[in-house]
């Protein structure tokens, strides 16, 4: 099998790697360097579960070779914030209690900010839209549209309530 070198970026930081060409993105982030918050649910892109952002568009890192990756800047939930300093969207997401077991968590936040860095002040279509590529099977959406609109709010500089629309 053929190796390859590779360098990426990975939430801020340089990694440089020799993969085999058969290797997917999602591997070399949970395997190599233990970033789990991504999830492997089918292996087929159909989930989202697996979604991380490569070159600031949202990917399905299941279906990434990590070669694709090569001099790429690749953003995984880890990387969003900290425990002592959360972005909005995890702020939102905790406040308005949008998920219940989590396996979709990572794929629907970094969806959220993919759409909120192009689009600060989305609809409710739109984020249903924008979010409609990541299978969530406990909820019902309510409560991840809540609190994706809320952290638009946030990220604003909007006064952030608690009202639920449908």
């Amino acid at each position: 099998m053929s190796r390859h070198f590779v360098v990426l970026s990975v939430n801020g930081k340089q990694h440089r790697y020799k993969l085999e060409s058969h290797e997917r993105l999602l591997d070399l982030l949970r395997d190599r360097l233990g970033l789990t918050s991504m999830k492997e649910g089918c292996g087929t892109g159909d989930c989202g579960a697996c979604a991380v952002i490569v070159n600031g568009e949202i990917i399905n890192s299941c279906l990434m070779l990590a070669v694709q990756a090569r001099n790429a800047e690749v953003e995984t939930l880890e990387g969003l914030g900290t425990a002592n300093r959360l972005h909005p969207l995890q702020k939102a997401f905790i406040r308005k209690n949008a998920f219940q077991c989590g396996f979709c968590a990572s794929g629907i936040i970094l969806t959220a900010k993919t759409l909120l860095r192009k689009n600060m002040n989305p609809s409710r279509q739109e984020i249903r839209k924008a979010i409609s590529g990541v299978i969530c099977r406990c909820t019902g959406y309510l409560k991840v549209v809540d609190a994706i609109e809320e952290a638009a709010a946030e990220m604003r500089g909007e006064t952030v309530g608690s009202t639920s629309k449908s």
